[in-house]
């Protein structure tokens, strides 16, 4: 099973990598068509638009799943240990929230979408409206294992925070950490 969830959070980093670089070359050579001919190409707009949506809702899952969201945790680091535990159960209850309704919201404008093509590009609209369904399909389990985690006692209490620090800050710890014992 952990094979599986590997092998698809590398399909999504892929995927990700491939909007990224597809919406890189159909703006900077509609770019460059506008400037050097006066002429463009209408299909690329809306197709590096799509790929931009594609590219957070996907980006924001793998984020989610190695817990690397950044956040401000000034006062959930000052509470004991039940404090955390409770901000955490809280914070995952109303993620879990959110993300089902982006998914019926998404599932929804879908079904509404079926046989509707886009203006420039005549792709389906379900595509578009698709990457809430995966986002939400895949953000919900995410979700609940990290509930089942607390519940379960699995997680340790640094993993309380689900925030990530910046650089600054982490460099800034270490250097305190040291200054003091020195």
């Amino acid at each position: 099973m952990s094979r599986i969830v590997e092998g698809y959070f590398s399909l999504l980093k892929v995927i990700i990598v491939f909007c990224m670089a597809a919406m890189l070359v159909m703006v900077f050579g509609n770019v460059f068509l506008r400037y050097a001919f006066n002429t463009g190409i209408t299909v690329s707009e809306e197709i590096s638009r799509w790929f931009f949506v594609w590219m957070v809702f996907l980006g924001a899952l793998v984020t989610l799943r190695e817990h690397g969201h950044l956040g401000v945790d000034t006062i959930v680091k000052r509470l004991p240990v039940l404090g955390r535990k409770i901000c955490f159960m809280l914070t995952q209850l109303i993620m879990l929230y959110a993300s089902w309704l982006i998914l019926s919201g998404s599932w929804e404008q879908t079904i509404l979408n079926i046989g509707v093509k886009a203006a420039a590009s005549g792709a389906p609209k379900t595509l578009f409206y698709g990457v809430g369904i995966v986002f939400g399909g895949t953000a919900i389990p995410i979700i609940l294992y990290d509930i089942f985690a607390l519940l379960s006692g699995r997680l340790r209490d640094d993993q309380l925070i689900g925030v990530v620090e910046s650089d600054e800050s982490i460099d800034s710890e270490k250097l305190d950490a040291e200054l003091a014992n020195s």
